[in-house]
């Protein structure tokens, strides 16, 4: 068994890695810019929408509030009418990119000491490379990747840009795995 707090190096390590990665793919590779499409008439929504002043959160549209409230008439006329749509709404004005990246760098650290836990409990110190890739991968794997499958599943997000996300997931949990391998004590 080998300690969490033994791990730090790969845990800190592995995070600026995934730092360094996810920026690649996201500003050199820049497959995922198509993830989104953009609404027809995109002024004219906007200007729908801006008059509301909807402050920043997750809605539905239309909105029921209970499972009784979705078998109602008014509720299924307003379905079948459409548009049914699921809106999450940002504070207006340019991202705040250095809050967002830093909240990454932290999911990332957090990430690995998971994957430091698993593998430290599944694993000795002088551990074979792959047997720290393998836990330390999956690991990582799971935390990176599995749990995007919800959004499509039941927000309807495009499944093309899941798989392409779990596919980042994977090249995330890879370079865990090897950061691991390579500094396990």
């Amino acid at each position: 068994m080998v300690s969490v707090m033994s791990l730090w190096l790969p845990i800190l390590l592995s995070a600026v890695f995934i730092f360094v990665v996810s920026s690649i793919i996201h500003m050199v590779l820049k497959y995922h810019n198509n993830d989104f499409m953009g609404l027809p008439d995109e002024d004219g929504v906007m200007g729908a929408l801006q008059k509301f002043s909807i402050p920043p959160g997750d809605y539905a549209v239309p909105y029921a509030g209970s499972m009784e409230a979705m078998k109602s008439d008014a509720y299924l006329e307003k379905v079948n009418k459409g548009p049914v749509a699921m809106l999450t709404v940002l504070e207006n004005g340019q991202p705040k990119m250095g809050v967002s990246l830093a909240l990454w760098f932290l999911y990332s650290i957090i990430v690995s000491i998971f994957a430091a836990y698993v593998a430290g409990r599944a694993l000795g110190p002088d551990a074979h490379y792959l047997g720290v890739f393998r836990f330390a991968g999956a690991t990582a794997f799971m935390g990176y990747a599995m749990a995007l499958l919800q959004n499509s599943i039941w927000y309807k997000r495009n499944w093309a840009a899941t798989c392409k996300s779990m596919f980042d997931g994977l090249i995330y949990a890879l370079v865990t795995a090897g950061t691991f391998g390579w500094l396990w004590p």
